[in-house]
């Protein structure tokens, strides 16, 4: 009898702690947080981005461990993107090394939050000359901006492997004119580039194939140009044959040159047959054939057709 009551006992106390379990368990379920597709796949407003994942068969990518930060397009945005092209009705009609590397251009290494984002340049995993990561630019200042152009719809979505930032429009890969279009330090290179007086076709000779590298005078450094002479106060002002002769002195066309390709005393020949003296001495600088040392202040953003270095200092010949 008291075997029967001890066996009893001991079955009601098992049974008790497996309830207990059970109902703890269930107060605090395991939840599986979504990954970067998943997350797609649950928005409504990126149901075309899935389908441009499938088919550029970029969606294991996007299911790695390693962390990403995705510029989502939303649904609004490829459709503005296949109404730019008389020859896209769908994503079908879009070729698929095409596609692939928009795709890629959208997509960048790392966790990057909205609070991360400065004026900035960052590496996607879309490539240009040499297999080199072509650059997306990031500007905060009055509003952020990807790309020059591209504003962001909603933030901070996150998954389990990064997080996901929608964006108004699709992106698409820069060549070295665009690059400098979109930048507002380099407006003065700019209108130099467009001088209507120019016998060369600088915006057409620089979105050829390439590869170019091309060393890029900031707003500052042309200001610092017009100031060394009393006649000039404008970029109208200097002597037309002067100002092209300046800015073939700025344009390697034999090659896509990123900084870690930079040796001290390397000489490059110019589009204008004149050198470039690369001095890695005391940081990166470029010594000019009229004797000048000018200070390379950013390097590598990568074009499609090219790679830009910007220069404190507009070079002379």
């Amino acid at each position: 009898m008291k075997i029967k009551n001890f066996v009893s006992l001991f079955m009601s106390l098992f049974l008790g702690f497996v309830l207990l379990t059970s109902c703890s368990d269930d107060d605090n379920p395991v939840v599986k947080k979504d990954d970067i597709v998943e997350v797609a796949v649950k928005t409504s407003d990126l149901s075309t981005l899935v389908q441009a994942l499938q088919k550029a068969n970029l969606v294991s990518a996007l299911q790695s461990e390693e962390p990403h930060t995705v510029f989502a397009p939303t649904n609004a945005a490829f459709q503005e993107l296949l109404d730019s092209n008389d020859s896209w009705n769908s994503l079908d009609d879009i070729p698929l090394e095409t596609l692939n590397s928009v795709l890629l251009l959208h997509v960048v290494g790392g966790e990057i939050k909205a609070a991360d984002l400065s004026n900035t340049y960052v590496s996607t995993l879309s490539t240009g000359p040499n297999d080199e990561m072509l650059s997306l630019q990031v500007e905060v200042d009055e509003g952020v901006e990807f790309n020059g152009d591209s504003k962001p719809v909603s933030t901070d979505i996150m998954a389990s492997n990064g997080v996901v930032h929608t964006i108004d429009k699709v992106m698409l890969p820069p060549n070295v004119v665009t690059l400098a279009l979109n930048n507002n330090g380099l407006t003065s290179l700019v209108a130099a580039l467009t001088d209507s007086r120019h016998t060369t076709d600088f915006i057409s000779l620089l979105k050829e194939d390439g590869p170019y590298t091309v060393f890029a005078p900031t707003n500052t450094a042309f200001q610092a140009l017009l100031d060394s002479n009393d006649s000039w106060s404008a970029l109208g002002d200097i002597p037309i044959a002067t100002l092209e002769a300046v800015l073939k002195y700025h344009v390697f066309e034999a090659g896509n040159v990123q900084s870690n390709e930079l040796s001290d005393n390397q000489e490059i020949t110019m589009f204008d047959e004149n050198i470039i003296t690369v001095d890695l001495l005391s940081g990166a600088k470029l010594k000019t054939s009229s004797g000048q040392s000018v200070v390379i202040s950013s390097t590598d953003v990568q074009g499609t057709n090219g790679v830009i270095h910007v220069v404190n200092s507009v070079l002379l010949p």
